[in-house]
């Protein structure tokens, strides 16, 4: 009896643990299971395909229209009405300089120009008068002549006495001089009438002259533009030829990118390039070759290729850009941007192996093509890679992929 009862008290100490234990397999098949779960990815299976490669150049942004405003004349500077960063428009005063010999130079030529007006005036007057007295003569001379015809067949006759037809033979001689005087005198005045015209040519080129001269005193814009230096204070003295103020065409940009002699066979007037200037905008915007330098630099073994931008508000000469020209095709692995890892130092991929399984996977990285990246070692053709949010996935985490 003492048996039984153990063995059935040791029954009932089983019983529970058998049931424990039952129900703790239980709980570790569902956290298996539960780690087990397949989380829903979308791959990309990849691939060889050719790439449209390119090459980048650095360059700076200049402004296609630069100006110097240097002085023509010596003299006190009276006034600068800009300073660097002004606009200013074409034709606007920006300078202004005492030049008080200029002014007395135009009255002096406007002075000529009035005294050869006045001796053309009299010249006319003359002329005149010699018309008036050709015009006599000439009367005088026809009567003369009439006479003198008269008297010769009278003489003829012996109507008339040698004295007398000697007389109006000597009046007509006398008519036939006064006529010729005329003539020379009328020649005279045209001649001088001449002189007198071109006294005025002179004195009009001398009065221009000198208003051009006086014009000097008064830099103004030659265009409209954003003004960059000014090299001078109002109370100094100007030089010939040395800068007063800067000025460049804020409208009309261009990137001078310094292009290897070994690229600068595909390039073409015309082209069009990608340009980024991160100073003004991120984002990539089109410019147009539009010269390239026949000359290159012996030290760098470069030319320069100037690309027109379009105007963008802030853009200004100095600025860092950079410019990617086309190149031919090559034939590569390229990934999208989103499908990258970085972690620390190391950037890689996500991969998706035979077993449905998240693996990372380290690469390196080539070129860019607006939103893929060329991969130059570390995935093979016919790999599939995570492309959307891959950060998220643990090493070893089963997944479904969704192509």
């Amino acid at each position: 009896m003492p048996t039984t009862r153990a063995i059935s008290s040791l029954g009932v100490l089983i019983l529970p643990v058998l049931f424990l234990a039952s129900c703790g397999g239980s709980t570790s098949e569902h956290a298996v299971k539960a780690d087990q779960t397949r989380v829903p990815v979308i791959v990309e299976t990849l691939k060889v395909a050719p790439l449209a490669t390119s090459y980048e150049a650095v360059g700076t942004v200049r402004s296609r229209t630069t100006s110097t405003l240097a002085s023509r004349v010596m003299g006190q500077v009276l006034a600068v009405r800009a300073d660097p960063g002004d606009f200013v428009r074409a034709g606007q005063v920006l300078v202004e300089i005492d030049n008080r010999d200029a002014q007395t130079n135009i009255a002096r030529a406007k002075a000529g120009l009035s005294e050869a007006q006045n001796a053309l005036q009299e010249v006319e007057e003359s002329l005149l008068a010699g018309d008036a007295a050709k015009a006599a003569a000439q009367a005088g001379a026809g009567l003369a002549t009439s006479t003198y015809k008269r008297f010769q067949a009278l003489l003829e006759r012996k109507s008339v006495s040698l004295q007398e037809f000697e007389e109006v033979e000597f009046k007509y001689k006398a008519a036939s001089a006064d006529v010729r005087r005329a003539d020379q005198t009328l020649l005279a005045a045209q001649a001088k009438k001449r002189q007198v015209l071109d006294r005025i040519e002179q004195a009009r080129a001398d009065v221009r002259s000198a208003e051009t001269f006086g014009s000097y005193s008064s830099l103004t814009a030659p265009f409209s533009g954003i003004v960059t230096v000014k090299h001078v204070e109002a109370g100094a003295m100007s030089t010939p030829g040395v800068p007063l103020l800067t000025i460049e065409d804020n409208q009309n940009y261009q990137l001078e990118a310094s292009v290897e002699e070994s690229q600068i066979s595909r390039i073409k007037i015309g082209d069009r390039v990608a340009v980024v200037i991160d100073a003004v905008r991120s984002e990539e915007t089109t410019g147009t070759v539009s010269e390239i330098v026949p000359s290159g630099d012996p030290s760098s073994r470069s030319f320069v290729v100037k690309v027109r931008v379009s105007n963008t508000p802030g853009l200004r000469s100095g600025m860092f850009g950079r410019a990617r020209f086309a190149g031919g095709q090559q034939d590569s692995i390229s990934i999208p941007q989103s499908a990258i890892v970085q972690r620390g130092q190391l950037t890689g991929v996500v991969l998706v192996d035979a077993a449905n399984t998240a693996r990372f996977r380290l690469i390196k990285t080539g070129k860019r093509y607006s939103d893929r990246v060329a991969v130059l070692s570390g995935l093979e053709p016919g790999e599939s890679i995570v492309i959307e949010n891959p950060e998220q996935l643990g090493e070893g985490r089963l997944v479904s992929a969704v192509r």
